[in-house]
């Protein structure tokens, strides 16, 4: 197809006579086209174009060199058979007639035939079809993919490049020598603008990323039918962190002691380059609380670090961005341990907060201090309103959930405006972390949010091994319980002896816990079943869920239960958790392919394999022939893949191009063959 760069619409001559045109030309068109009831009219003129400098909208189009035009197939192959020579348009403009001569541009040559690859982004030049759709030149760096270091104002397109580091970027040659020589991990300012709003400007600070993706070019090859990958060569190495100062801001003397936690929270940002674990997004941020300055611990939501595998960020008196490491990921609580180089900040003034050894109960005056929205720090006084055990939804794709918690609620509205912060008493002293919990994607698709306290005791078992300088070894029975009352217990089987011992345990609340779930292919399962009634362990009647925290350190627990009404003591092995969270995940025709992690156990019956699908790519070959997150892969080829090790191995020897027969198992457990046809080129 050819083009002069400007759209055309057919116009009945009605309209055309109150644009200007002629009497006599109308009557020339009648005569020769007897059923013509329109001409063509120029609605959109792409600036820049070969036509802009002529032509205008509201144009009207009478001839091309000298033959009279009024449908677009005669202006079609017109157009065609003249490629990359001029023409004379004759056009009438408030009735006025005008001529003139422009040349016919390759429409191939204005579609991108070209594109990079960068930081998990693709950017290509803007087209011209994007360009007549908003009447914008055709040129600019497009992002066509905006995910990574260019998922600039959210996942929405449209954006358009136009500086990178201060340096132009009118074309897609002088974005890549733009970027190719800034080092890895540096942050750079990036001015861009939507497509859709022309009158705005922005900047984004991003961090480049060349180290999870290669930066490549890729180019359409008309002939194989394939886009051929060049590589753009490796960045420069990280530059040195130099240490920095910076002063924390000054908070008003009203808000008592609790300003002073001003140096103790610090902003955590994480980057996912890979969607594992069902996680829902790339990138999340959120406070941390610095719980040992001298070591650079920061304990913080595991909704703001799902995984160890990313990128950590902390940012600190909203002045200083340092390097992040995780250091554990607890397996059923919703915290996480970071940790930063504090040689890196300088003479900061960050100080550990004070962690208060009294449990919080319900009545308790409190102050929140917190991040809103906007990362913005607030305080206010309020009152504990419950402390209860609670059970947060389950996703349909399984992904990290807190169990086994015991929830605190507080009363005050900023409470489900603030995502992340902590609870402390009139001294300053921490009692409890303010969380968001992840829980269920609802029917709009949007992902529930719970905002709840977690006592700041739950984290002294992993903190206290982290400031010793060793790796945590906590141990788990890897079960999920939830709440009875002593009125529905009764119905079950138990006693009045068992009744006093509740009552005497805890006077506040009168409850035992009931086994809810127990995790596919744990020990403690051929032990315990699901529905048993929890009475005690080692001897110590059980009504809090943090009295569950003896299991960290025993190898094996007497645990009293209620089964079918029959009082029985088992003894039950617990299970250690390195607390490193997935560490290894295989890509293979587009589907990241990893060991099914914690939540799957929790969710599924039983375990076909140890081979889960938990994400795709858009376009890859799992995704064309049906590969599903969710789907466990049993065998390929007819070969059994009970683990990652022997799927490795199977899938080397199938050969490009060839399909591939996968024998997949549903989350429903529906067994069903798929047949994928390799493509090792991308």
């Amino acid at each position: 197809m050819l083009n002069v760069v400007a759209k055309n619409r057919h116009k009945p001559f009605d309209e055309t006579r109150r644009l200007g045109l002629q009497k006599e030309t109308e009557a020339i068109i009648r005569d020769l086209f007897p059923e013509e009831i329109g001409m063509l009219v120029a609605e959109t003129v792409v600036p820049k174009g070969p036509a802009s400098a002529y032509m205008e909208e509201g144009d009207i189009l009478i001839k091309i060199n000298g033959q009279y035009i009024t449908k677009f197939v005669p202006l079609d192959d017109l157009l065609d058979s003249h490629v990359g020579q001029e023409i004379e348009i004759m056009i009438e403009r408030g009735g006025k007639p005008k001529s003139f001569s422009v040349s016919v541009q390759d429409l191939h040559s204005i579609t991108p035939d070209r594109y990079v690859e960068i930081g998990g982004a693709k950017l290509n030049e803007l087209s011209y079809q994007l360009a007549r759709s908003y009447c914008v030149p055709a040129g600019g760096v497009y992002v066509a993919e905006p995910a990574g270091m260019f998922r600039l104002d959210g996942p929405d397109h449209g954006w358009i490049i136009a500086s990178v580091d201060n340096k132009p970027t009118p074309n897609l040659q002088a974005f890549i020598d733009a970027i190719k020589d800034i080092p890895d991990r540096e942050r750079i300012p990036v001015v861009y603008y939507s497509i859709a709003d022309i009158h705005t400007t922005s900047v984004a600070v991003v961090q480049v990323e060349r180290h999870w993706s290669r930066f490549r070019l890729a180019i359409r090859n008309d002939s194989t039918g394939l886009w051929d990958f060049q590589d753009l060569g490796p960045p420069p190495l990280p530059k040195e962190l130099q240490p920095a100062t910076a002063r924390f801001i000054e908070m008003d003397e009203s808000l008592g002691a609790a300003k002073d936690l001003i140096a103790s929270l610090v902003k955590v940002s994480y980057y996912m380059p890979c969607r594992i674990d069902g996680f829902p997004k790339s990138r999340k941020q959120g406070a941390g609380l610095v719980v040992d300055a001298e070591k650079g611990l920061i304990v913080v939501s595991r909704s703001i670090i799902p995984l160890s595998m990313g990128d950590i960020s902390i940012t600190i008196a909203d002045s200083i961005i340092i390097p992040g490491k995780v250091e554990y990921l607890h397996p059923t609580h919703n915290f996480a341990f970071v940790s930063y180089d504090p040689k890196l900040i300088g003479e900061t003034p960050v100080k550990s907060a004070v962690l208060s050894q009294r449990t919080l109960m319900q009545g308790h005056k409190v102050t929140l201090v917190a991040f809103n929205h906007n990362h913005r720090i607030v305080c206010s006084e309020t009152v504990v309103t419950d402390i209860t055990s609670v059970t947060i939804p389950q996703n349909a794709t399984p992904r990290f959930r807190s169990i086994n918690l015991d929830a605190i609620t507080i009363d005050t509205p900023l409470a489900q405006q603030c995502s992340s912060g902590v609870l402390t008493d009139s001294n300053g002293h921490v009692q409890a972390l303010w969380l968001s919990y992840l829980g269920e994607r609802n029917m709009s698709g949007h992902d529930n949010e719970y905002h709840l306290g977690l006592h700041i005791h739950t984290i002294f078992p992993v903190l206290d091994a982290l400031r010793k300088g060793e790796t945590p070894n906590l141990r788990f029975l890897n079960i999920e319980l939830m709440p009875v009352q002593i009125a529905q217990a009764r119905h079950m089987g138990l006693t009045e002896k068992w009744v006093r011992k509740v009552e005497d345990a805890n006077p506040n609340r009168h409850q035992l816990f009931l086994i809810r779930r127990t995790e596919t292919g744990s020990e403690s399962a051929n032990v315990l079943k699901e529905l048993d009634l929890i009475l005690a362990v080692n001897e110590q009647t059980i009504t809090r869920m943090y009295e569950m925290d003896v299991q960290y350190f025993k190898e094996e627990l007497d645990i009293t239960i209620l089964r079918q009404k029959v009082e029985m003591t088992l003894k039950v092995p617990t299970i250690p958790n390195s607390g490193n969270g997935t560490n290894r995940v295989v890509i293979w025709a587009g589907a990241a392919i990893q060991e099914p992690h914690k939540a799957v156990l929790q969710q599924s019956k039983s375990l076909p394999s140890r081979v889960y699908i938990s994400a795709r790519s858009k376009g890859s070959p799992s995704y064309m022939y049906g590969m599903v997150p969710t789907m466990w892969i049993t065998q390929i080829n007819g070969i059994p893949t009970p683990d990652l090790d022997s799927f490795v191995a199977v899938v080397r020897k199938c050969p490009d191009n060839t399909y591939v027969r996968v024998k997949i198992i549903t989350f429903d457990m529906i067994p069903m063959v798929l047949a994928i046809k390799t493509c090792y080129h991308y």
